[in-house]
């Protein structure tokens, strides 16, 4: 067996030692027996943190400033609210937005808007009599018509009316995206004549049923009758 020099093992202190950084030169020279040591675990569990508080402060600023935004807009909206605070503006857009939700429910009941069925609804308006002192004592009959917009509608319309003898002293029409309802108030020619409501809403549903099948012959979108 070969005899070494143990000593050899050691380096001679006068030697040159490679910068630490040269770690490929160190490790040739201690024979691959070198090794790079990791940083302290306490040191990297330090970094993380921080640049984990770093990245939430940032994001928790970028949320603040996108909160201080809109509430600046809701400002802008709402009199009077510069001096107010977080919870009192708010409180004033909730109480806004419920005034123009009921003030939107209101102005649907008073606006005429189709469906997209076709309807018939037929009634004696007695309140109606009222509303004129030309319609005193005369029998006065709220009709509503819901159907396709077409040209000849009104004409159909007119015809029934003039054969019932009925006159119409108010109409509340809208047509939208090709269909129309119209609301009619309707007052009988002959003061002692009675017009049965079975008969005028007949009448009507023979109108509606002719467009319905004019608007197929077309090619007009199609919906259930009534």
């Amino acid at each position: 067996m070969e005899n070494y020099d143990h000593c050899s093992l050691f380096l001679d202190p006068s030697q040159t030692l490679p910068h630490v950084s040269d770690c490929n030169s160190l490790h040739h020279q201690f024979g691959g027996e070198f090794h790079s040591w990791p940083a302290p675990v306490e040191m990297v569990a330090g970094d993380r943190a921080a640049s984990a508080s770093k990245s939430h402060s940032q994001a928790e600023k970028r949320r603040r400033d996108r909160i201080n935004a809109q509430l600046t807009s809701l400002r802008k909206l709402i009199p009077k609210s510069d001096k107010m605070d977080k919870a009192a503006l708010l409180g004033s857009v909730i109480e806004q937005v419920k005034d123009l939700k009921r003030k939107a429910i209101e102005v649907s009941k008073a606006i005429t808007v189709p469906t997209e069925s076709d309807e018939i609804t037929i009634e004696y308006d007695p309140s109606a009599r009222d509303e004129s002192l030309k319609m005193k004592n005369k029998v006065v009959i709220k009709a509503s018509v819901c159907c396709d917009d077409r040209p000849e509608l009104f004409s159909e319309l007119i015809q029934v009316l003039k054969g019932l003898r009925l006159t119409a002293v108010r109409a509340d029409i809208a047509s939208v995206g090709g269909r129309m309802k119209g609301t009619f108030l309707l007052c009988s020619k002959d003061n002692e004549k009675v017009v049965c409501l079975g008969t005028l809403k007949h009448s009507l549903k023979s109108v509606v049923t002719k467009i319905a099948s004019s608007s197929i012959a077309t090619n007009w979108p199609t919906r259930s009758p009534y």
